[in-house]
């Protein structure tokens, strides 16, 4: 039975992977679908029991960790927060052991880059001492597993099996019953130096739990969105949509052709173009003369003269010319 939990979202990576966007801002910070990645992250927790009582705790980098705390503060100001700096990047239990302070009784983790669809409100009578949530994979050899007993409780946590004999891939959503229990094991798992290129991984602190006879349940979902890399980010983007996420107030001006779903931000200005499917277009962008399909626009764009399809473009760009395909960053110009 829990009364009040936690809410812990390590975020403090330099999301390499989609650079050129990351290099002005955190990857929480992309826009998908209306919103940040950070606020469909913070949709999952909406079924969870208590949820009023909850406390966050952001693991954030000390360059754009700024970022994050003024998002919060702007959107969100009604949440308690709890801000910890990960100064190096020594991986996911590290990240935890310094949130210590504020792991005290049960606490959900999510990582921001990654989406599920999950009924959190189990966990009000749930008695296990944590719950890994897993969705069963044709090839599971990329990721990591859950391996199970008799009674379906996890037994040990394998990162990249050998084959396909084990499906049930572990998507790096977790509840803990009681935080201190994880840091022990976590404090345990660098006494070992159980790491990898000088990174905790925090499936060997579970499994050091494991060895101890934690009572580990696993939840399957059926929906697991990634956003790591631009293709994944875009691909989230279309499902987001096609669930009837994001704004679609824009009234059709002259020349314009709207194809669902799409999302349109307030103070969008569109002339002679055709925008859709599965677009995302931020506040105040300027579009004319534009074929724009499968793409993310972010906010104070200006687009004229092109064929779009298939690209992120961050904030404040400029693009006048013909067809390409791309992945710009905030404040880029492009004109051919």
């Amino acid at each position: 039975m829990i009364n009040s939990i936690k809410v812990v979202i390590p975020m403090a990576g330099y999301g390499s992977r989609m650079r050129p966007l990351t290099w002005s801002r955190p990857k929480p910070l992309l826009l998908v679908a209306g919103k940040t990645l950070l606020d469909h992250a913070l949709d999952q927790f909406a079924t969870l029991p208590d949820l009023k009582k909850a406390e966050y705790i952001f693991i954030i980098s000390p360059n754009q960790g700024d970022q994050i705390q003024k998002h919060m503060a702007s959107i969100h100001p009604d949440k308690v927060v709890h801000f910890v700096v990960q100064e190096k990047m020594q991986g996911q239990s590290h990240a935890l052991l310094l949130a210590e302070e504020y792991l005290h009784g049960p606490f959900v983790m999510a990582f921001c880059d990654t989406l599920i669809e999950t009924d959190l409100e189990f966990l009000r009578g749930e008695d296990a001492d944590a719950v890994a949530w897993v969705k069963p994979m044709e090839d599971p050899r990329r990721f990591g597993v859950a391996e199970l007993d008799k009674k379906g409780l996890a037994v040990r946590l394998v990162e990249k099996p050998l084959d396909c004999t084990n499906n049930l891939v572990l998507v790096g959503f977790y509840y803990f019953r009681e935080g201190q229990s994880l840091i022990k094991a976590i404090r345990e798992q660098i006494k070992r130096n159980t790491s990898l290129k000088g990174e905790y991984f925090l499936a060997d602190a579970i499994n050091i739990m494991l060895e101890s006879k934690m009572k580990m349940k696993v939840k399957q979902t059926d929906v697991w969105l990634d956003a790591g890399i631009p293709s994944a980010v875009l691909e989230t983007n279309r499902y987001l949509l096609d669930k009837g996420y994001g704004t679609r107030d824009l009234a059709t001006g002259e020349g314009v052709t709207l194809i669902q779903p799409v999302s349109i931000a307030p103070g969008v200005t569109i002339k002679n173009s055709v925008i859709g499917p599965h677009v995302t277009v931020g506040r105040n962008c300027a579009i004319e003369n534009v074929i724009l399909r499968n793409s993310i626009i972010d906010a104070e764009t200006s687009i004229r003269d092109l064929v779009i399809e298939g690209s992120l473009i961050g904030r404040n760009a400029m693009l006048q010319g013909k067809a390409e395909q791309f992945n710009l960053g905030d404040d880029a110009d492009f004109i051919r």
